[in-house]
């Protein structure tokens, strides 16, 4: 059973501070829960991995391509979380240009596991990574949460039928 509300957790980012200078100008941000919920309408989607096949050509990339969708349905910002770190979540979005979609690393699974998302995923040899689901929440409460059927622990794949941009925008749409 998922939470009514987003769990209270502490992210860690990776932000961009140019007077630091050289080739790697970026310095740690620790990002509460509140910060990127509160008083803001959210659409979050997450992944079972960074550069995974389904993740990179299908999930991702469509919800960036229909991100100004998203922004003229009133929604502040759209999210991509996974167990990732914060290094793996940067470069994964240059590797397809990603610009409107927020990246967001769970590094330690702390959000992922308090959703009771979290999976075990050793038979790839992936370690714990978050179930595919979409999440539209309005200051911190879940409204709708399309989680991918046959949620289970060591999963062949999984598929991408119901958490899709397509269906997050039909479901705003019929609000």
């Amino acid at each position: 059973m998922q939470p009514a509300s987003v769990p209270n957790v502490i992210f860690h980012i990776r932000v961009r501070n140019d007077s630091l200078g050289g080739p790697n100008p970026f310095e740690w941000k620790s990002l509460a829960s509140a910060e990127i919920f509160g008083g803001r309408n959210i659409v979050l989607f997450a992944v079972p991995g960074a550069f995974t096949p389904a993740c990179s050509d299908e999930h991702l990339p469509g919800y960036e391509q229909h991100a100004d969708d998203f922004a003229a349905l009133a929604i502040d910002q759209v999210i991509c979380l996974s167990v990732n770190d914060a290094f793996v979540m940067y470069q994964w979005a240059r590797s397809r240009d990603i610009r409107k979609v927020f990246m967001l690393p769970d590094g330690n699974g702390d959000f992922t596991r308090q959703m009771g998302m979290l999976v075990k995923r050793g038979q790839q040899g992936m370690g714990m990574r978050s179930w595919r689901y979409a999440m539209h929440v309005e200051d911190g409460a879940i409204r709708r949460l399309f989680a991918e059927p046959g949620f289970r622990d060591d999963p062949p794949g999984v598929g991408l039928q119901v958490s899709d941009a397509s269906t997050m925008l039909g479901y705003l749409r019929a609000r």
